[in-house]
């Protein structure tokens, strides 16, 4: 077992660090220096493409994309779109030769496959003609096996001195997005390292102090960037796994930094600065890294049933950030604290030099017992209080990554709201509907064309065309939006043959049809994912605490938290609430990886605040107390420390929300909403009020159970 392989390693690390600390210190700066040597390059080498990121390579829309690209010689959809302000009209003769002279240099471009404007579309009502007649956009299909990125810098490079003319499209926006994605990046490290200083300075309690999590926190993130810098040579990773790093190894590394640092205090009251301090904090708060680390590592692992890059590259860097500040905090942070002793007080005013707490006359000890003396009541509101936060999530709706996720200033952003906006929709996103027949068959594919086009949800039916070896293609522009739910419900009726059955197998390619596939992916692998989440954090803590109540109650609490903050991010998102204060324009959903992804980031991080908690009650009954005063000594132990590690956390990861990339931005804001319930509401009263009601029932555990941990020893280091 991990576990328990982990913990028996703890005892020869803890001889180590405390006897050879300088050797220790040494290997740590001549691997930090590698790491930056090595791993730095990485945050140039990882990419952003939204057809990788957030798409099933295996999913039918995907593949069958894939093999009308190849036939057709070209993308099916256009990957860049130019839109030209005509001025007096699209039509006049000015308008017109404007429109030829843009289109000539697109088409000049060797990585162009084939144009469509309403230079190839002059119908009155043409769908590349804006409502007022004032604009329209040309559509560039680009070549298959030309480079789509370089394709679009190139046009807009070759456009730049036309007056009125913006450069958008998938091909634009994804560069857009990585960049974008680097400038927050260095923004949210501006903004969180000295703010992350100034809060540690005062929850630590001295400068020397305040600088050990920083210092664990350059070693974690220059750490993680090392390892994926060896996961990208093996499999492409997403440009986003990088904020994930930064975030949480910041948020971990003074997690875990304030767990060792205040154990090693109170040991130092008891024996003095030095050797056997140190070794009684690895035996106590070593042994709750441990568990924590391998909690948020597990619960990050889970992502790895989906097979979008975004969802396994966060996986990866999630449980590479775990797994890195919970070694780090066990080798480079004792060996620190044994250099300096009591000198890690040092540069600390007297008034905030440790002073041991009062455990029985504390703030945390008295709520615990006023808790505890009306647990119904508390556990009963405090669960109402979270469900109803939480209601919200049961309307939830989804979106997918295109240029919308942008700021309003990317001039991907603004082509993306002009088309939205201007002009009649499902232009520039019609469905490709591939359909297996004979080469013969073009009667019966033209009279199903017709009926297709005799749907209130089409807006137009291109003629079929023979593209491949019994393959025919035919394009079916929508009458709604992409994601909308009217070309969404059109893609599944295509499908199943409903109001036009086609006599032949018929499958459907296109951004509608890809987010339909994703949908169904998502949700089909969602019972694994929590099944992976659940069993992990079941077995981790079973094997912390020898109880298998304990376990299960951590389960339904981290649940109660999450719907909080789930329901928190419909209700600001979704609805468009705060959009001047968290600077966004919200797309009237969630973006459908993000619960997801933050599913696995909360439940971790609810379960080490949980661990820590856990081990402080479970120590105090080992010494004798009684199952309520245990809870009441726990939680006054860990109360400020968990306090401050939230708020600490909640800094590093909610500079997220200072992200100009719409999705980011809802991970940082939830993660933050997230941490702080569970570290208040969750761990001040539910946790207590529900340890009063089960009583000693809260360490439980059939007699097999019992006889495996006691024989193996899984409850100690």
């Amino acid at each position: 077992m991990i576990t328990y392989g982990a913990l028996k390693v703890l005892a020869p690390l803890s001889r180590l660090v405390t006897t050879h600390p300088r050797r220790v210190l040494v290997a740590t700066v001549a691997f930090l220096a590698l790491a930056i040597a090595v791993g730095a390059p990485v945050t140039s080498r990882l990419s952003v493409d939204p057809d990788l990121d957030f798409i099933d390579p295996q999913s039918e829309s995907n593949v069958t994309y894939d093999e009308l690209r190849d036939a057709v010689g070209r993308g099916l959809s256009p990957g860049i779109i130019v839109l030209v302000d005509s001025g007096a009209g699209v039509r006049t003769a000015s308008g017109a030769a404007k429109l030829r002279r843009v289109v000539a240099q697109i088409e000049a471009d060797p990585g162009v496959g084939e144009t469509n404007s309403a230079l190839t579309d002059p119908r009155a009502q043409s769908p590349f003609v804006a409502r007022d007649g004032t604009s329209s956009f040309v559509a560039v299909f680009v070549r298959a096996g030309a480079d789509g990125e370089d394709t679009g810098l190139r046009i807009d490079k070759a456009l730049a001195d036309e007056p009125g003319v913006k450069v958008g499209g998938l091909a634009v926006a994804g560069p857009a997005v990585g960049d974008q994605v680097s400038e927050d990046l260095a923004r949210a490290e501006m903004l969180a390292f000295p703010l992350l200083f100034a809060l540690a300075l005062v929850v630590f309690r001295g400068a020397i102090a305040a600088l050990l999590p920083l210092f664990v926190g350059l070693l974690t993130i220059m750490t993680t960037f090392l390892g994926l810098r060896f996961f990208n040579e093996a499999t492409s990773l997403s440009i986003f796994a990088l904020n994930l790093a930064i975030g949480l190894g910041l948020g971990l590394a003074i997690d875990y930094s304030l767990f060792v640092l205040s154990r090693y205090r109170e040991e130092m009251e008891r024996d003095g600065p030095g050797r056997q301090a140190l070794l009684r904090t690895m035996r106590t708060a070593g042994r709750t890294v441990v568990f924590s680390s391998l909690t948020v590592a597990a619960a990050m692992l889970s992502l790895l049933v989906f097979p979008q890059r975004f969802l396994y590259s966060m996986a990866i860097s999630g449980s590479l950030t775990a797994l890195g500040a919970g070694f780090i905090s066990l080798t480079a942070l004792p060996a620190l604290l044994m250099v300096l002793g009591d000198r890690v007080d040092a540069f600390a005013p007297r008034r905030w030099r440790h002073r041991a707490t009062p455990t029985q006359s504390g703030f945390w000890y008295r709520l615990s017992h006023a808790v505890m003396r009306r647990p119904v009541l508390v556990a009963v509101t405090t669960a109402a209080v979270l469900i109803a936060a939480g209601t919200p999530f049961t309307r939830i709706e989804f979106t997918g990554v295109d240029a919308s996720v942008l700021p309003d200033s990317a001039q991907s952003k603004q082509v993306d709201s002009a088309l939205r906006g201007e002009f009649p929709p499902g232009g520039t996103s019609p469905l490709q509907v591939a359909v297996t027949a004979p080469g013969s068959s073009g009667g019966e594919l033209r009279s199903y064309a017709q009926r297709l086009a005799a749907r209130r949800d089409v807006a137009d039916v291109d003629p079929p065309r023979l593209v491949g070896e019994n393959t025919w293609l035919i394009r079916v522009v929508p009458s709604a939006g992409a994601l909308e739910k009217p070309t969404l419900d059109l893609v599944r009726a295509i499908r199943d043959g409903q109001g036009a059955e086609a006599a032949y197998p018929v499958r459907v390619a296109g951004e509608s049809a890809r987010f339909v596939d994703q949908r169904a992916g998502l949700a089909n692998r969602l019972p694994l994912a929590i099944a992976v989440l659940a069993i992990t954090t079941l077995v981790i803590l079973f094997v912390m605490t020898g109880s298998v109540v304990l376990p299960i109650k951590a389960l339904i609490m981290n649940v109660l938290g999450l719907s909080a903050a789930f329901g928190l991010l419909v209700f600001i998102f979704q609805d468009g609430r705060l959009e001047g204060l968290l600077d966004y324009t919200s797309q009237g959903g969630l973006e459908i990886t993000q619960p997801l992804v933050l599913l696995a980031i909360v439940f971790g991080l609810s379960t080490d605040y949980g661990v820590f908690l856990l081990t402080r009650i479970k120590e105090a009954r080992d010494a004798g107390a009684s199952n309520e005063e245990a809870v009441a000594l726990g939680i006054q132990r860990t109360g400020r420390i968990v306090t401050a590690a939230a708020l600490l956390l909640v800094v590093a990861i909610g500079a997220f929300a200072t992200s100009e990339i719409v999705f980011i931005k809802q991970l940082g804001v939830g993660t933050a909403a997230a941490v702080a319930i569970d570290a208040t509401i969750v761990r001040a009263l539910l946790v207590p009020a529900l340890m009063k009601l089960l009583g000693e029932r809260n360490w439980w555990a059939p007699r097999p159970l019992a006889r495996i941990h006691a024989r193996l020893r899984l409850g100690e280091a």
